[in-house]
């Protein structure tokens, strides 16, 4: 075995400096407004970043580096392996990563970076455990929907389902009534998914990718996906809940529009991705999750909470800081 000359080794040991990221290099996750589904690739890490590499016959190795830290997920189709250095380095910048089915129609897990702070998970888990302010929740999300006032007073959550029933239907048949389609039914089965009509394969393939955002924007404040206002019995239930609030604004129209489409779903990913600067969607969703699960403390601008050190828990006092000895001396 050969030992590099010292130059040769002290600009490898630049470049790891260069590639590692600081605080200053990092973007919040409001700025991360994109998404990137990969398929049949190979991802690592090397000196330089993580990159994306397939090897075909036609046109042998090729090796795409990708931008961890302006990406809010990542979506692995079928045929992906990743290192557990490239998947260290998309935790360390933020990045969820979504294993996902063929096209990106289905989310099996994802990924959570562990140094969160729980300022927001205290929050959606108090408002979740208490049945009053879950109804509250719940309410707010209605009327995020359809506009305030239109949920009715006292109104139960089983009466909040009808209502959305009957609006969602009523906006299929609007837009189906304008792109000529005739009548339009939602239809989702995995078992023959190909079979099904390029509106509902579009419908399916745009909203994966919204919850691939939604759900890297519940990560990135620390929340739970699985603690849902609306939906439960499921990791993604939360997840779900969130993004309901836009598919009426971004998805459904999206899908319809592409109801001549002869690849549905991969136009819907790539018009998806393309429309996500001008929707500001990441900022939003941090905006409205928040104002959700604590109104009165919501903050009115896109920052997002400091980074905190781990602290105690005390019943009386509350908070008590961590990272000190509290024997009695």
């Amino acid at each position: 075995m050969t030992t590099p000359p010292p130059a040769a080794a002290g600009a490898g040991e630049a470049r790891r400096r260069l590639a590692a990221p600081t605080i200053a290099m990092l973007p919040r996750v409001i700025d991360s407004l994109s998404f990137l589904y990969l398929d049949v690739v190979r991802i690592h890490q090397d000196d330089t970043g993580v990159c994306a590499e397939i090897t075909t016959e036609a046109r042998g190795r090729e090796t795409v580096y990708l931008p961890t830290a302006a990406l809010a997920c990542v979506l692995l189709g079928p045929g992906t392996s990743i290192t557990a250095r490239a998947l260290a380095t998309f935790a360390r910048h933020g990045t969820t990563v979504v294993i996902s089915g063929m096209g990106g129609v289905r989310s099996y897990a994802a990924t959570t970076p562990a140094n969160l702070t729980t300022t927001w998970l205290e929050h959606q888990a108090r408002a979740w455990a208490d049945d009053t302010r879950r109804l509250a929740v719940a309410t707010a999300m209605y009327e995020h929907r359809f506009g305030p006032g239109q949920a009715p007073p006292g109104a139960t959550l089983q009466q909040l389902r009808g209502l959305e029933g009957h609006r969602v239907k009523a906006l299929y048949k609007l837009l189906a009534t304008q792109h000529h389609i005739g009548r339009f039914r939602r239809n989702y089965d995995p078992a023959s998914f190909h079979t099904q009509d390029p509106v509902n394969l579009a419908l399916s393939a745009a909203n994966t990718c919204l919850y691939g955002i939604t759900h890297a924007a519940i990560t990135a404040l620390g929340c739970s996906p699985a603690l849902g206002f609306v939906h439960s019995g499921n990791q993604q239930a939360f997840v779900y809940d969130i993004s309901d609030l836009y598919k009426a604004e971004l998805t459904i129209p999206l899908a319809f529009s592409l109801h001549a489409s002869t690849n549905p779903e991969a136009e819907a990913r790539r018009s998806f991705r393309d429309n996500l600067r001008l929707y500001r969607l990441m900022p939003r969703i941090i905006r409205d999750l928040q104002t959700l699960l604590a109104p009165d403390n919501a903050p009115q601008t896109d920052d997002e909470p400091d980074e905190q050190l781990i602290d105690l828990w005390d019943p009386i006092t509350g908070t008590i800081p961590g990272g000190t000895n509290h024997a009695p001396t």
